[in-house]
């Protein structure tokens, strides 16, 4: 059975009482506030975004304090503030980094919980003992029923600050983009700018596949439903073969076919304001080596590497299409496993930036430095992504091996997954922030096959605190027999894996 979350805001202006500023006993605090409470749901579990808005005087300290209508409703896990529940009633403190609430300064945290019988919105904010009054329901698109999945063990999310600003492109195109220094900023202001958003997965297997070129619609319709997810950044990968029309490829899926379909949805995705990262998926290239997922010379599955055969024509193709357009950022290959084939981590990095002949890789390698220069040459100066190894989970020597690049204008790209290598806040604190120290960082793809998103909470904490980019995996309506899925519909209904990034991009 469907429910329907709730948006709740809630708006009180107290003149004077609350909490006591400094150490004169007479310098009382004057406490308004304003709390914005987004809920999506599904049978039995939910996740909530508070948005606390100080109204008042600045605040040294808060704690925010509710009660929950119903006695099934539970916290049981939170983020962003030390979360506790006594019967019916919810207590979040305010930690060290978000204590201080400047007047009109506001600050976002969250809970995931469970819930029987009912699953009404509380109405009874309260900052520091001091009432939020004027609260008013609406309705927010819910999370589909999804079946019930414990996610995997894992440490409680560790607390992020609010993310750093970013340019919002609600209205208008997006913009042009550029790197600077370790992010991404608009081109034209400086604002730096956070490619967060979702995958648009269909591109890259359905046309070699003799199925079409998209997996469900991609018009105005379907992009304003992510629009309505806030949404500000969509990866569209894409097939080699598709692309360049080769001979097993159905001519009306194919070449020109193919090229018109995918530059008039990157065209309705920047007229609509959000970014479009296009990236090479499957490729060409006979591998049944270590960790193979496909015997087929064709692309049809993912390959080690580019193939030094036809990704330098790809790209120079994308390249062509798209240069002089930086509100296009390229995502060079999707998941990189060389090491795998070669049979250690530093070949795998050489095979890497290198290419060439690669021991245990049957066909000649496009090393990333070869495509980077492929791009280059073009006059395209996009913003270029380069994913490191195992699958774009490890970046442990992406800054040894990063190719040269005449606009210094590469970010890293890192894919993670709860059954990944690097699923830890110590890996990320070792391997991905020295990275995210001297390039831009982006998760391309972050996902769990929980049919919850436990897991991705933690990571999009992670990355928050960071002011990095992330994308979820997938705007897709499939289900977790087959991939996480983001939704059950493409009207943008989210599932209860959906429903924590819907959230976090509705409070980013």
């Amino acid at each position: 059975m469907r429910r329907r979350g709730v948006i709740l805001t809630a708006l009180g202006l107290i003149a004077a009482g609350g909490l006591a500023l400094g150490n004169t006993p007479a310098a009382q605090a004057a406490v308004a506030c304003k709390v914005t409470y987004t809920a999506g749901q599904w049978q039995g579990g939910m996740s909530a975004n508070l948005s606390i808005q100080n109204l008042g005087d600045a605040l040294s300290n808060w704690t925010l304090t509710f009660t929950f209508p119903d006695s099934g409703q539970k916290v049981t896990q939170g983020w962003s503030a030390a979360w506790s529940q006594s019967g019916s009633t919810v207590t979040a403190t305010a930690l060290d980094w978000n204590k201080s609430l400047s007047t009109g300064g506001s600050t976002s945290i969250g809970f995931n919980g469970s819930w029987s019988g009912g699953n009404p919105a509380p109405t009874d904010f309260t900052l520091n003992g001091v009432a939020c009054n004027g609260s008013t329901p609406s309705q927010s698109p819910s999370a589909s029923p999804s079946p019930s999945r414990s996610p995997s063990p894992s440490p409680s999310p560790s607390p992020s600050p609010s993310p750093s600003p970013s340019t919002s492109p609600s209205t208008g195109a997006a913009p042009k983009l550029k790197v600077s220094g370790n992010k991404i900023v608009n081109a034209a202001t400086g604002t730096p700018y956070r490619l967060l958003g979702v995958n648009r997965s269909g591109g890259e297997f359905m046309c070699v596949q003799g199925r079409g070129i998209w997996d469900g619609p991609v018009d105005n319709a379907a992009i304003d439903a992510m629009k309505a997810w806030n949404v500000r950044a969509v990866r569209v990968p894409l097939n080699e073969e598709c692309w360049l029309g080769l001979g097993n490829i159905q001519s009306s899926y194919g070449g020109a076919a193919y090229q018109n379909e995918v530059k008039a949805y990157v065209d309705r995705l920047v007229a609509k304001g959000i970014t479009p990262i296009v990236e090479m998926h499957w490729n060409y290239g006979q591998y049944t080596g270590n960790s193979s997922g496909c015997s087929d010379v064709h692309a049809s599955c993912q390959k080690p590497m580019p193939d030094a055969q036809y990704a330098p024509q790809f790209w120079t193709g994308v390249a062509n299409a798209f240069k002089g357009r930086d509100e296009v950022v390229f995502d060079l290959f999707n998941e990189p496993y060389p090491e795998r084939a070669t049979g250690s981590a530093a070949s795998g990095w050489a095979c890497w930036r290198d290419g060439g002949t690669c021991s245990g890789i049957p066909y000649q390698v496009a090393g990333f430095q070869s495509l980077v220069n492929a791009v280059r040459a073009t006059g395209a100066t996009n913003i270029i992504m380069l994913g490191g190894l195992a699958y774009s989970n490890d970046l442990s020597q992406w800054l040894q091996y990063k190719p040269t690049d005449s606009r210094n204008n590469l970010a890293a790209a890192w894919h993670v997954y709860n059954f990944n290598s690097c699923v830890s806040a110590s890996c990320w604190d070792s391997q991905l922030a020295p990275v995210a120290a001297q390039v831009p960082l982006v998760a391309g793809e972050i996902g769990e096959n929980t049919c919850s998103h436990g897991f991705i909470d933690q990571v999009m904490n992670w990355f928050d605190a960071k002011g990095a980019s992330y994308l979820g995996w997938t705007w897709n309506t499939w289900d977790c027999s087959t991939g996480p899925s983001l939704i059950s519909d493409y009207n943008g209904t989210p599932t209860a894996f959906g429903a924590g990034l819907r959230a976090r991009l509705l409070s980013s």
